[in-house]
């Protein structure tokens, strides 16, 4: 007897299973439609090899067409009866946010979906975005797909370095090679930092993972009322400038209502996949002012963060999504205030950041629900599974203890004080003004009734998302409720199994990685509702941090670094953390650490979590956070000093434009001015929320530093430049000792300040010592820009976009003097390390 592949084995279990389901989705097989050789012909394949190997010609040839008969190749299209999909995965959602999960925040799309279908309480995430991301579009897990951290974060090792190689081809080419039309709508972090320039390469991009359509943004957030980073397939597109009332959350569904009714006017028997995955509830929380108004009249919060949590937790109970013995972790007094300790100010300002926060969730589900409407209205929401993911980790705390008007001022470890706060931004929370994110005690609130935040991977509230799956034509059990452990990897695996189509063996010539993840099909019968899980382990690591899931069983390190603390880990030994361990079965929400009474089964779990990182590629395990941030890799910069453009151009995004952080350097722009004077941008980074920009302003020469919107330091001519070439120079001596020093300590050598001279014609025209300047990122939504601008301005005060230079450039040159350590240096740094060891 032939022993079968595991592929033979995953389709017969497949077939077995579609059988107890009714109507029956499609089954795994080859099928043809249409007289053969016809233009009419389609054919579903067998999925093996993909793209299939060209068919034979089947008609005949003679020397003129006298005799000859013509043969056209049959259209791939899938199995037949094989579903639409609509995947939707949120971000930066708690499980107990949304109202479809115990949450008081009204999200009516994700209630309606199910309504309609199951409720999955025991799905997990990776506690991350983009690495959740890679997971859920490849069905393997995080490590595998070369996503370990966010591509901001890559390092040189294969767990981590953001590539997604290829031979892990994701849902979207395996689905397009089946005869589905593919398409992407939303974030896009899965794109290397560092080839995310118009000029590629794209394989990388959505379009060259197999998604036909790609309207989104690229990174892992973006400003919603001016994203800058947004992008139609390969091209950055500004469709906000001119346009106030612009909002990406609305634009993004009525981009992918207009693209699903036109594949459904052109093709209306060919399944379609969207991926849609909106900005919503990462910061900044831009919500419109209409939906900021709904949710504050409905008064959610006014009894505190404290007694939203009693709320949500009773709520749950009520909804069947947690057990009735489950226990509300207790509240981290060591770590965060009670809400009966606040002072009415901070009181007010939290008020405000959560009910815009509320608004955003509201908001985007609206949207969400919009898209869900519009495939009802074409009549194919009987026959099309939706997989809407309640956030693509647990709800974020990377606000601050107090909240910020800018993430980007907290990635560079600034904190605005809740006197400012409300001083200058409270009107303005959740405007084009902000980059605003909420604080802390709100997030772990949203994480009932687990303990924790994103990135945290040991503890549920950083891992633990509510699903909602719907397929009307197959889901009979409406408004089921299903407890099986289940994770992202085993998206891809149930898409297909649904489809009717295998994983391919081989795509592009190249042999493909197996499947890590399990089908969770086998949940969608009422009869099978209570069925044994089938995914029964399952590892987890997140920046040092890690757990090991089995059988009911999970061992967790103690969390050692809070996660609104992010520069720390340098220097720490991830492996030396200590061990939790929970009792699943008897403790859903990790209350009681069993770890001293049962050291043997910490010991076997932990035992299996160094097979599964070896197996899966998460060593070396490496604690730090941001300081990996500014680590060199490998971009179109690197190991470039000298930089020149004689022309405009804008859209270089951030991980391919040079950067100046910690450094010294020297702009020289060569201009001329016509008659009548000139002004406008000649180079800019970065925008109002962090960055910088040199340009001519009332025919003044200008250099703006934006230190992350809390402080501007300018250099400025003095007279209006005249009629005629001139140069422009603007050259900073940095005092510290730079990103060489990350090494040994994480802030020793960075963020320091520094003296800028602006020249004219050589001659100098202001000098300024700047105290400090910005250590770890500029904004990283906006782009290096040359001749304009293209997102938002560095100073509101000076210019508004696209500020278009109305002379001409000749040539602007940008060279870099990095610090280089000299030996006396390295033995002071390392004499420094040593006694910082030694007073731990």
């Amino acid at each position: 007897m032939q022993r079968r592949t595991s592929a033979d084995a995953m389709l017969a279990s497949a077939v077995s299973l579609l059988a107890l389901l009714s109507p029956a989705p499609p089954a795994f097989a080859q099928g043809t439609s249409g007289v053969p050789g016809s233009p009419a012909a389609t054919r579903s394949i067998d999925g093996k090899q993909l793209p299939p190997p060209p068919q034979k010609f089947g008609g005949k040839i003679e020397r003129t067409t006298e005799g000859s008969r013509p043969w056209w190749p049959a259209r791939v299209v899938p199995p037949k009866g094989a579903p639409n999909v609509l995947l939707i995965i949120t971000d930066d959602v708690g499980y107990g946010a949304p109202s479809t999960f115990g949450g008081v925040i009204p999200t009516p799309a994700l209630d309606r979906i199910a309504a309609s279908g199951l409720r999955y309480t025991n799905f997990h995430s990776t506690a991350l975005c983009s690495p959740t991301r890679a997971a859920l579009i490849t069905g393997r897990n995080h490590h595998s797909a070369g996503f370990g951290v966010v591509s901001e974060q890559a390092t040189g090792y294969p767990g981590y370095d953001s590539f997604i190689t290829r031979d892990k081809a994701t849902i979207g080419k395996i689905l397009k090679e089946n005869g589905y039309r593919t398409s992407w709508f939303g974030k896009n972090h899965n794109t290397p930092a560092f080839q995310a320039s118009a000029v590629g390469p794209f394989d990388q991009w959505p379009i060259g993972m197999g998604f036909e359509y790609f309207y989104g943004f690229m990174g892992g957030d973006t400003n919603q009322w001016q994203p800058a980073n947004l992008a139609r397939n390969t091209t950055y597109i500004y469709p906000f400038l001119g346009n106030p009332s612009f909002n990406l959350t609305t634009a993004m569904a009525d981009e992918a209502i207009s693209y699903v009714n036109q594949v459904n006017t052109l093709t209306p028997e060919q399944p379609f996949f969207v991926y849609y995955a909106p900005g919503g509830t990462h910061a900044p929380h831009h919500a419109t002012p209409e939906w900021i108004k709904k949710a504050t009249e409905l008064k959610l919060f006014d009894k505190g963060w404290n007694e939203l949590r009693n709320q949500i937790f009773a709520n749950q109970k009520k909804l069947g999504v947690i057990p009735e013995n489950a226990k509300l972790t207790p509240w981290p007094k060591d770590l965060l205030k009670e809400w009966e300790q606040l002072t009415a100010d901070e009181r007010k300002m939290f008020l405000r950041q959560v009910d815009v926060y509320a608004a955003y969730l509201m908001y985007t589900d609206h949207e969400i629900g919009r898209v869900i409407q519009a495939i009802e209205d074409m009549g194919k929401l009987e026959n099309t599974l939706v997989i809407y993911i309640s956030g693509d980790n647990g709800s974020s705390a990377e606000g601050t203890l107090v909240g910020t008007p800018n993430e980007v001022a907290m990635f560079n470890g600034a904190e605005v004080p809740v006197e400012a706060q409300l001083k200058y931004f409270y009107d303005a929370w959740g405007s084009d003004r902000t980059y605003n994110h909420m604080a802390v005690p709100w997030t772990w609130a949203f994480s009932t009734p687990f303990s924790w935040t994103k990135q945290v991977a040991s503890h549920f509230g950083g891992i633990r998302q509510g699903v909602a799956i719907s397929w009307p034509a197959v889901i009979k059990d409406r408004g089921g409720v299903r407890h099986q452990f289940h994770h992202v990897i085993d998206v891809v695996p149930t898409i297909l199994e649904a489809a009717g189509i295998r994983a391919p063996a081989t795509v592009d010539g190249i042999p493909q990685s197996p499947i890590e993840g399990v089908s969770m099909a086998y949940t969608f019968d009422a009869r099978t509702a209570a069925a044994p899980s089938r995914h029964r382990t399952q590892y987890f690591e997140m920046m040092g941090d890690h757990a090991i899931y089995h059988d009911g069983w999970i061992a967790s390190t103690k969390v050692m670094r809070p996660p609104w603390v992010i520069a720390g880990g340098v220097g720490v030994d991830p492996t030396k953390f200590p061990w939790e361990l929970y009792d699943l079965r008897n403790d859903w929400t990790q209350s009681e650490d069993l770890a001293g009474r049962n050291p043997r089964k910490v010991k076997e779990l932990e035992e299996l979590f160094w097979r599964e990182a070896k197996k899966y590629g998460v060593m070396p395990l490496d604690a730090t956070v941001v300081t990996r941030m500014v680590t060199p890799r490998p971009s179109i910069t690197a190991g470039r000093n000298l930089f020149s453009w004689t022309a405009p151009l804008v859209g270089t995004p951030n991980g391919d434009a040079p950067s100046v952080l910690n450094a010294s350097y020297a702009f020289k722009a060569e201009i001329e001015v016509p008659q009548g004077g000139a002004e406008g941008v000649l180079i800019t980074q970065g925008g109002r929320f962090a960055g910088y920009g040199f340009y001519v302003l009332k025919g003044k020469p200008v250099f703006t530093w934006n230190l992350v919107d809390l402080e501007r330091v300018r250099w400025e001519g003095p007279e209006a430049l005249a009629p005629g070439r001139h140069v422009l120079e603007f050259d900073f001596k940095y005092d510290g000792l730079g990103m060489a020093t990350l090494a040994y300590d994480s802030t020793s050598g960075i963020g320091r300040g520094g003296t800028g001279v602006l020249r004219v014609d050589g001659k100098e025209v202001a000098t300024r010592k700047m105290e400090k300047t910005i250590p770890f990122t500029l904004q990283w939504d906006e782009n290096l820009d040359v001749g304009s601008d293209t997102g938002t301005p560095v100073d509101d005060r000076d210019y508004q976009v696209p500020f278009a230079f109305t002379g001409k450039i000749g040539k602007i040159t940008l060279t870099v003097d990095r610090p280089k350590l000299s030996p006396e240096d390295v033995k002071k740094l390392e004499a420094a390390q040593r006694g910082n060891r030694a007073s731990e």
